[in-house]
């Protein structure tokens, strides 16, 4: 009886969100537009306020004119001030947490600035709204009946001049309001356990006899936790296990090449499934309605969007447009300003618009080639530094190659594929392919995560390539010369499969 009044209170409290998303759904420019001048106002006093001018911007155009688009490597000084304790430089409030992740192009890791109306009005309160979301389209959910399985990120937090730094799901775990804390498992000690192995194990221990009604976590990750629950319990799928899982609320990789093993696991045909767009910068997008891929673009977080088409794409010379200019199926470079101290800030990802009114989203990649199947941000530069370390040491020479993931299957774990041509190879495959493996670890914390214990990834897989391999296929597709490119990191099977086929010819 105590837990089906709950269920109601929590519903009801959730689904009174709704009328307020009403706002930025009828006036979602109006309030991008008032968000903006909030957030130059509140910083304006700030050094990087007071070094713009904010207090004299006016509106979308000025601010444009005035603030220069930014990536990491141009605002790594000035966050690595404030990491050192400086306040007051690029937000008015003090910042003391800092969300680590890789995929800068001359840094193994990068950190983010995670204020508290970040973690407040963006994270929390999308975890709110995805909650309010699926309740309010499914009258028959019973989710807070039970407990919601989380399965957070790959470290915890970590101390470093009194200021704070890890995986963003462990800020968030680490910060739980208390409400979130008493509906999740496993308990928070676990959570943030560094160790993945340990932690599956403690995970498994902890929840294969709890109720739990809902899951959420990356796809990669949450297939192996998935897997080894069933090996543990020696079931044969996972309802065996958790009779009233209803929902699994998912993002971070591209959930497709998934979703076929999850419904193998998880054999419900009203099984639902719901997408989310978060980074370690902010919380931008939730799937608003059933059997849907598109996603809601939020537009009340603290973030104000401007957008960048691709076809016109050249990194910080870029010229933005404003939400109201965007048009359908168009693909933009997202540019965020935050309530963390991100201004005109170029996260790297690109979006396409699937609808208009509302403005629904789906995400469509990267600014630059990279592989991300299991949140590993494997990018361009990571595989040319590793690939010219390697032959080095090999004395060995690569004319072309490219990267793709070879995705996760029940029986087999994930792994990159790579397709290489030799114009001098190495006397030994293996010792090539370690080096080469233990190089991108040192480059890219994210990779290295992902292969700790060939627990997701496995060591690279290497084909060699016969002779003009990538000749003959830029000649099949008449795309000799010019400026014409062999794509190095693919997030997708297709390109790597013809080559394949070609090879074997």
């Amino acid at each position: 009886m105590k837990i089906h009044l709950l269920n109601t209170v929590i519903s009801w409290f959730l689904k009174k969100r709704k009328h307020q998303m009403e706002l930025f759904l009828k006036y979602p420019v109006d309030v991008q537009n008032e968000l903006l001048l909030n957030l130059l106002k509140t910083a304006k006093n700030t050094e990087i306020g007071k070094k713009y001018n904010f207090s004299k911007i006016t509106n979308f155009e000025m601010y444009v004119k005035t603030v220069p688009l930014q990536q990491y490597e141009s605002i790594e000084p000035i966050i690595e001030r404030v990491r050192k304790g400086e306040q007051n430089v690029i937000w008015p409030t003090k910042i003391k947490w800092f969300a680590k992740s890789s995929g800068t192009t001359n840094a193994k890791s990068k950190y983010i600035p995670v204020s508290n109306e970040s973690l407040h009005n963006c994270h929390y309160k999308a975890v709110k709204d995805m909650l309010c979301l699926y309740i309010n389209n499914n009258d028959d959910a019973k989710m807070f009946s039970g407990k919601n399985l989380r399965l957070g990120g790959s470290s915890a937090v970590f101390e470093d001049n009194d200021t704070y730094f890890g995986d963003l799901s462990a800020i968030i775990i680490e910060n739980l309001p208390l409400w979130a804390e008493y509906s999740s498992a496993p308990k928070q000690k676990t959570a943030l356990i560094s160790n993945w192995e340990t932690k599956m194990d403690k995970i498994i221990k902890e929840t294969i006899n709890k109720d739990i009604t809902n899951i959420a976590g990356v796809p990669s990750w949450m297939l192996v936790l998935l897997n080894k629950v069933l090996e543990v319990t020696k079931k044969n799928n996972i309802l065996e296990v958790w009779p009233n899982l209803e929902v699994y609320f998912h993002g971070g990789v591209n959930f497709a090449p998934y979703k076929e093993q999850f419904k193998k696991l998880i054999p419900k045909d009203d099984f639902r499934y719901y997408e989310t767009y978060n980074a370690s910068e902010g919380f931008f997008a939730i799937q608003d309605r059933n059997n849907s891929s598109e996603m809601l673009l939020m537009l009340d977080y603290g973030i104000f969007y401007e957008f960048i088409p691709m076809h016109t794409f050249n990194g910080e010379n870029s010229k933005t447009i404003p939400l109201k200019n965007v048009e359908l199926n168009v693909n933009y470079a997202l540019v965020i300003t935050t309530n963390s101290g991100l201004w005109r800030y170029l996260i790297g990802d690109t979006i396409t618009f699937t609808s208009l009114k509302p403005y629904r989203i789906k995400v469509s990649g990267r600014t630059k080639h990279f592989i991300n199947a299991f949140g590993e941000e494997l990018i361009i530069d990571n595989t040319e530094t590793a690939l010219q370390f390697t032959c080095k040491k090999t004395n060995s020479e690569v004319l072309d190659y490219t990267v793709a993931p070879i995705f996760m299957d029940k029986n087999k774990k994930g792994a990159h594929q790579w397709i290489i041509e030799f114009s001098k190879k190495p006397s030994n495959m293996d010792y090539f392919i370690s080096l080469l493996d233990d190089k991108l670890k040192e480059l890219n914390s994210d990779y290295e995560i992902k292969r700790h214990l060939d627990i997701t990834l496995e060591k690279p897989k290497v084909i060699i390539a016969k002779h003009n391999l990538f000749y003959d296929w830029l000649k099949n597709k008449n795309k000799l010369g010019g400026q014409n490119k062999i794509p190095r990191l693919q997030n997708d099977r297709n390109f790597i499969e013809q080559l394949l086929i070609l090879n074997s010819l």
